[in-house]
């Protein structure tokens, strides 16, 4: 990893969801490929590297985490406000190799950037409402790493600044991962000795596969031995989201302009007190897009070191302390959505067409469907439902693309003036049109072309979707038969 420059920096968190980024429309189109494929069998984990040297594995080949950090702020010597610095770390470094230590610290700096977004600028507190958020970090040959992250008030009286929990891992699972916080915490404050043995146990405990459940063992002084269990939930490719947080704070057409911004593959800054809200939400918008990946910039916290990011011309999505609202004076050609509670306006600045980007049809059964959602629904079952919605977009538009891949010899091309002309319904052309232009679906149809059915979820929802038309077309024959 490499941390130079400010906008190397940008590079390693340029990242979303449980797939990597890519850069340049113009690269090489195997590299592309390579870089963007994640586990097909597993999505919710991330492709790795050839691991470091003496990086352990267990028996799946795929670490629950790579580490846990406690961040701790200390004053700034002969200077105001204060700066992070690694006060626990498991597992410790005198058990790596050299040059693994030397990435390592790479990658520690980085972690301190984003525990502490926010600078210097903190005075010790009484009161601290505690946060958990996450972040990203993408390495140079397209690898990256989660970051979750914890913050709070340290135990103890008086007056004192806050310190963070940071676990580093290749699995894209934010549940999974607060519920392991809980663990840790707890454990923190009887001793940091007792987080040894329960990180320990979860490091060597074989990853579970989506669906799957792992029990850890572990001991507490005065409590006895517990036993943890964590499950991973069925659908991998939602386990990072959390789409409560997004409907929080942006009603239903709200959300749909926010989508069809996003789709278009615009410049979109969030704005929010909260780093929980920031990470939560822009991982939710992120998720919208499934079955494809967003390509461009994004991060999901901006530090304060970075908001320059912000003036970059090409496309991205970033969440930004409400703090730093003044620093954002170019509104040209952006969507500022502001997500704080009572804002007088959700949309400080937008290119103003987001309202007709999508057709009418699907712009109706999108807030149809979304209008279906329960007040008391679980998690999984409002990501279910929200998810199925915003599929529906992609089925009915561009569903029919593997109709046109077409085998010529040993390779398979995509035919892009077939596939425009069989659009079924011509209202969607214009949408269509817009959307095959973006880089995602460049990417999307390119692993399609090269890799067998990488796809398979989208797949089984277009033949599903497909089937009912079917269905429905003969039963309204076979009524205009009936009436005649």
């Amino acid at each position: 990893m490499i941390l130079e420059s400010r906008f190397r920096l940008v590079a390693l968190v340029q990242a979303c969801g449980p797939q990597p980024v890519i850069g340049r429309r113009d690269c090489n189109s195997n590299e592309k490929l390579h870089r963007t494929k994640c586990s097909s069998s597993d999505p919710g984990v991330y492709p790795a590297a050839a691991p470091p040297a003496g990086r352990e594995c267990n028996h799946m080949g795929q670490l629950f985490f790579e580490y846990l950090l406690v961040v701790s702020l200390r004053k700034k010597r002969n200077e105001e406000g204060y700066e992070p610095h690694i006060t626990y770390q498991f597992p410790k470094r005198e058990v790596m190799g050299r040059l693994q230590r030397e990435e390592e610290e790479k990658c520690m700096k980085a972690a301190h950037l984003f525990c502490f977004p926010e600078g210097i600028n903190w005075a010790p507190l009484t009161e601290y409402k505690s946060e958990t958020f996450s972040f990203v970090l993408t390495e140079v040959d397209g690898s990256r790493r989660n970051g979750y992250c914890r913050r709070l008030l340290p135990a103890g009286r008086g007056a004192r600044v806050p310190e963070a929990y940071c676990i580093i891992s290749r699995v894209a699972c934010f549940g999974l991962f607060s519920k392991i916080f809980d663990e840790v915490e707890k454990r923190r404050q009887i001793s940091k000795a007792m987080i040894y043995p329960f990180m320990q146990s979860l490091r060597e405990a074989p990853l579970p596969s989506p669906g799957n459940t792992i029990s850890i063992s572990s001991f507490i002084p005065d409590a006895g031995t517990e036993i943890i269990c964590l499950t991973r939930p069925v659908e991998s490719w939602l386990e990072h989201v959390d789409f409560r947080a997004l409907f929080r704070c942006l009603n239903d057409d709200e959300v749909l302009m926010v989508f069809a911004a996003t789709v278009m593959e615009r410049r979109i800054i969030f704005i929010s007190e909260e780093l929980s809200t920031l990470s939560q939400v822009l991982h939710a918008v992120a998720a919208l897009l499934y079955p494809f990946v967003w390509q461009h910039t994004f991060i999901s916290i901006v530090p304060t070191v970075l908001i320059d990011v912000c003036s970059a011309p090409t496309p991205y999505l970033l969440g930004v302390q409400k703090s730093l609202l003044e620093q954002l004076t170019d509104h040209s050609d952006l969507m500022i959505v502001d997500l704080s509670p009572g804002a007088e306006t959700k949309f400080i600045t937008r290119i103003g067409d987001e309202e007709s980007l999508l057709p009418a049809k699907l712009t109706e059964e999108l807030l149809l469907r979304l209008s279906a959602r329960k007040r008391n629904a679980s998690t999984e079952e409002l990501n279910c439902l929200v998810s199925e919605a915003f599929l529906c977009v992609f089925t009915r538009s561009v569903g029919h693309f593997s109709q046109h891949i077409r085998r010529s010899g040993n390779s398979r091309h995509f035919h892009k003036k077939s596939f425009l002309k069989a659009v079924e319904h011509k209202s969607h052309l214009n949408f269509v049109k817009l959307f095959i232009q973006t880089q995602m679906f460049d990417l999307f149809i390119q692993e399609e072309e090269t890799q067998p059915n990488p796809n398979a979820f989208f797949h089984r929802k277009v033949s599903e979707y497909h089937e009912r038309t079917k269905k429905e077309k003969m039963k309204a024959g076979w009524v205009r038969g009936v009436v005649v």
